[in-house]
């Protein structure tokens, strides 16, 4: 079997489209890679979630594969967003209870095909640039250990930068999706506030949160915000994208 390790959002899709009828041993193979031992993670995927995910997907994905673009893709969720059937925590043991639903931003990305792998480690309700306040451990930073990792999306960022997921969500609301990016070199896209809902996040301060995107290329970042992205009327904040919404002017201003 390929390893996946380290391919971009393309190299997936490329891979996928020649073994598309083995897309669940693909993710399951690469699934047995990652290790829960590594605090990048909180939570990882069982192999009955990935293909429970799958098989709600590929009926789909038979009928019209251009309407799935990211079908099979597997990404990571900071543990501060909902994911249904996963625990969510915003790093705090205490805190944790199962998700009922999907956050807006994680159901897109499901409904465009993409695979939820794992949640992620943070600075304990994304109050943090530093990624060391976790009760789950300081996550590295990808280049050196003796350096911090940068937060509060710290496991998001780390997943992405070591290649073990082409893309991850994090959340930024004073930097922590920009930060962790910065300090691993990769791309962190911070969406203006509304472009992206933010039902279904634990918030930091609800004025400002933002679900954000790591990616390894600025065009995998952007394929990944246009799925994400869309007005939600749960979430006070949103708003229509200007490019689509209605627009005029009178003759006379």
């Amino acid at each position: 079997m390929t390893t996946m390790t380290g391919q971009t959002l393309s190299g997936w899709q490329q891979q996928i489209q020649q073994q598309h009828g083995e897309v669940l041993s693909l993710l399951t193979a690469h699934l047995a890679t990652l290790s829960a031992d590594d605090n990048a993670w909180i939570t990882l995927a069982t192999p009955e979630q990935i293909a429970a995910q799958l098989a709600a997907l590929t009926p789909r994905y038979q009928q019209n594969p251009a309407a799935l673009p990211l079908y099979g893709i597997p990404f990571a969720v900071k543990d501060n967003i909902d994911v249904a059937g996963f625990p969510t925590t915003a790093a705090c043991p205490a805190f944790r209870y199962i998700a009922e639903q999907d956050a807006t931003t994680v159901a897109q990305l499901k409904a465009a095909g993409a695979i939820v792998i794992g949640k992620t480690n943070l600075d304990q309700f994304a109050t943090g640039l530093v990624g060391t306040r976790s009760p789950w451990g300081a996550v590295s930073n990808s280049f050196n250990p003796d350096y911090v990792s940068g937060g509060s999306s710290s496991g998001s960022a780390s997943a992405v930068a070591r290649g073990l997921v082409p893309f991850s969500l994090g959340t930024d609301t004073a930097g922590s999706g920009r930060v962790p990016a910065g300090f691993n070199n990769i791309i962190g896209l911070k969406p203006t506030k509304g472009w992206f809902s933010a039902s279904g996040v634990v918030p930091a301060c609800r004025l400002n949160d933002t679900v954000s995107v790591f990616a390894l290329t600025v065009s995998d970042a952007w394929t990944v915000a246009e799925a994400a992205a869309g007005y939600d009327a749960r979430d006070a904040y949103s708003r229509r994208a200007p490019a689509t919404a209605p627009a005029a002017l009178p003759e006379r201003p």
